[in-house]
Formats: C-alpha cells, structure tokens, sequence
C-alpha cells in the first residue's frame, strides 16, 4: 500500500470538523477526496457500491442510526436520498463533527431541492500540487507571501523549463503520480476516455461522446484563454446550444473552469469574458496527446501549459489562504493590457500574476503589471512574474520576477 501523503486540505478538514456537523468534499474524480476524507472518519460507506447504498435506499435515516462518527458517505450522488437523512440528523443534533460526504459531480448545484444549505460546508478539493507530491507542507502559499509583503526565496535547485512541463504533464492526480512515465500516459487516456464517456453518460445520456470528445479537444487547446465561444463549437462541429450543454456537463464534472474577468471604474475597456481552464494540465496530454518534446516545439501550446499549470497550483491552495483571494484576469480590448491572473483581497485590494517561459524576464515582461499598479494605485497590493528561470529579483516597485518554483518552496 503506497504510503499517504498529506494534503493541504488535512489540517482545514480537522479544524471544521471539531466545530461543524457536516462537510461535503467535492472535486474532479480520481483527485484523493475519499483517501484523505477516511482518514477523517470512524465509519465510510462506499455509495457507488450497489450492496451498501441498497439500505439507504431503502431506509436512509435507520440505515445512518448507529455508525460510528464521523461517517464519511462517499460518492453520494449514487444515493441522493442520503442527502435528504442527514440534514434531518444535523437538524435533530447539531453537533460537530458527524459526516463527510465526498462526491465528483456538482450534482448540488443542479438538484431542484438543495437540503444542504446550512447544514453542509463545501470545501473543495483537486489534484496533488507539486508541493504535496514532494511532501512539503506550505505554511504560507504563494498568495498570502505576496497579500502581507513577505519575500519569496528560490529554492537551491530549481526546475528548468523542460522540468516545468514536465512536472505540468505529470498531473496531479495521485494514482498516476506513482507509475512509471509509459504507465502514467496511459492511465491519463483511460482517464480522458472514461471521462467522455462513462461519467458523461451517467451525468447526461442524451450527449455524443465523439462530439464531446471534439469540444474538449478545442478547449484544451485554448486552456488559459479568452477564446470567442464560436471558435470552440465551430472547431467540434456542434452548434451553439449544444457547445453550452458540452460546457457545462464538463463543469459539472469538474475538469474545467472558468475565471471571471475582473472589473474596475479605474479601467477602461475592459474585455468581459473569462478564461477557460483545464482544472488539470496533465488532462492535456491525454486530450491532444502531446509529450514535452511536443510541447517544448509549439510556443503557443507551451504558454497555454504553464498558465493552466500555475493556475492549478493556485486553485488547490485557495481553501487554505488565510488572505481569502478571489480569482479573476484582466484583458483589454485588443489586448493592449492583460494580466494572467488577479487574486483580489479585502477592500478589493489586488495582487497580479503573470507567468512567463522565460530564464531571466526583463522589466517588459512585467509592463501589464507596471500598468495595473499604476491605474490601481494603493489597490495594488503586489505583483510577480512567475518564471522559468532559477532566481528571484525586483522588476519594479511592488512587482519581482520569482521562478515559478516559489510555489512549493516552503
């Protein structure tokens, strides 16, 4: 049995637990949510097992009496009606620490009757960071040094930027992080093949797969994008109706994102649309089979994997930031300005990031993020350009260049 290694969502969970009855622990399949959830609980109840979800079928709320808490209830969405059990056992006592359910749908979101208002705290969980795959607990992630002014070291040995695509290829799914690069490749297609088929079949029958198959392959190919939503269901060959269904069973099943643009009166012209995200690089490798040496040939794609790689180191620290950030872009029109991404403080201060395939950025390379400070003012809290090379020094006031290794680097 490979040894469990710690999340960053172990500590929260424990901390919740002792002052709330119920969490419900949501991200895409195959990310760790039922590894690290057991570890939480005195009893777990596998509901996608047809022998133990047939009692809460039956009878949810006897079939709940009894079990030692905290009960984790995994893949509830087999057996929604437990879902219906527990708020009326929270209701009737309250206290903390009582139930975990784990679940790899957004199936709340689309229920007509949602009973965990209230009652459910959802924490949201994704892939293994790299700062969780080499067994590195971060006090401060990246976004809280940068919010309160701390420095952001370089680590001794950094990645260079064959590592850095490699590291984004990877993945950060914990099954695959363990098998050899031949194993892994393939474990990451049977993912994708799965994925567009089998869990888009359970969600919503009615969808194609090879149609499905098409879309997705167009929106990993403008992953960290603003990309005009005709351009992804004319290169699928699906109408605009259908091209909103396929985006948003995708949502549902929590490998895509998107990230809402940022306004402000202080900007003007501002493009409104998000960015798209794959919630997981490695998914790229299994969607438009591409290796590193693939990638190191194509500009372009080698842009878009470091964003959508940055990006997921960002997204599966966001629950554990004490600055508590929301994440948005900035675009203008034409693109005469544009920040990666923007993390947005209290008193809608903000922090820029810009992330660069670059050894050494000069000053130009932060010249958005010069602009921002300069339109923002004391809103501007801080600014960094997330690069491939090994050191970390200033650009200018309030903005340095650090390599995109500061991440993990505790």
């Amino acid at each position: 049995m490979t040894e469990y290694k710690h999340r960053a969502l172990d500590s929260l969970i424990e901390d919740l637990l002792r002052e709330l009855p119920a969490l419900l622990i949501v991200g895409p399949r195959a990310t760790g949510k039922t590894t690290t959830a057991s570890r939480h609980a005195a009893t777990t109840v596998r509901l996608d097992r047809p022998a133990e979800a047939a009692a809460f079928g039956a009878d949810a709320d006897a079939a709940l009496r009894g079990l030692d808490e905290p009960v984790l209830l995994d893949e509830w969405q087999a057996a929604p009606e437990v879902l219906g059990a527990v708020k009326r056992a929270v209701d009737d006592n309250p206290r903390a620490g009582r139930y975990l359910l784990t679940g790899s749908i957004r199936a709340d979101l689309q229920a007509e009757t949602w009973p965990g208002t209230g009652r459910l705290v959802r924490v949201s969980m994704y892939g293994m960071t790299v700062a969780e795959q080499l067994g590195r607990t971060i006090t401060r992630p990246l976004l809280d040094r940068l919010a309160y002014g701390e420095e952001l070291p370089a680590p001794p040995d950094p990645p260079d930027l064959r590592d850095y695509v490699e590291l984004a290829l990877r993945s950060g799914f914990p099954e695959a992080l363990s098998l050899s690069n031949s194993a892994r490749q393939r474990w990451i297609d049977s993912y994708v093949e799965q994925l567009l088929t089998r869990d888009a079949m359970q969600l919503d029958g009615t969808r194609d797969p090879t149609r499905l198959s098409r879309f997705f392959e167009a929106y990993a190919l403008n992953s960290a994008g603003i990309v005009e939503d005709k351009t992804l269901y004319d290169a699928a060959g699906i109408n605009r109706k259908t091209a909103i269904g396929y985006e948003q069973l995708l949502t549902n099943l929590m490998v895509v994102e998107k990230v809402p643009a940022w306004a402000s009166n202080r900007l003007k012209r501002l493009v409104h649309s998000p960015k798209r995200f794959l919630v997981d690089p490695g998914l790229l490798s299994g969607i438009l089979r591409v290796n590193a040496d693939a990638v190191l040939r194509d500009g372009e794609l080698l842009g878009r994997l470091l964003d959508t790689f940055v990006a997921a180191q960002l997204r599966a620290e966001l629950a554990v930031t004490e600055s508590r950030p929301r994440i948005y872009h900035i675009r203008q029109e034409q693109g005469r300005h544009e920040v990666n991404l923007i993390g947005e403080l209290d008193a809608r201060q903000v922090i820029g990031i810009e992330v660069k395939a670059a050894a050494a950025p000069r000053l130009e390379a932060a010249r958005h993020l010069v602009w921002l400070r300069d339109k923002l003012g004391d809103r501007f809290r801080a600014g960094v350009v997330l690069h491939t090379g090994p050191r970390t020094f200033p650009l200018e006031q309030r903005i340095v260049a650090a390599p995109i290794c500061t991440l993990w680097n505790s």
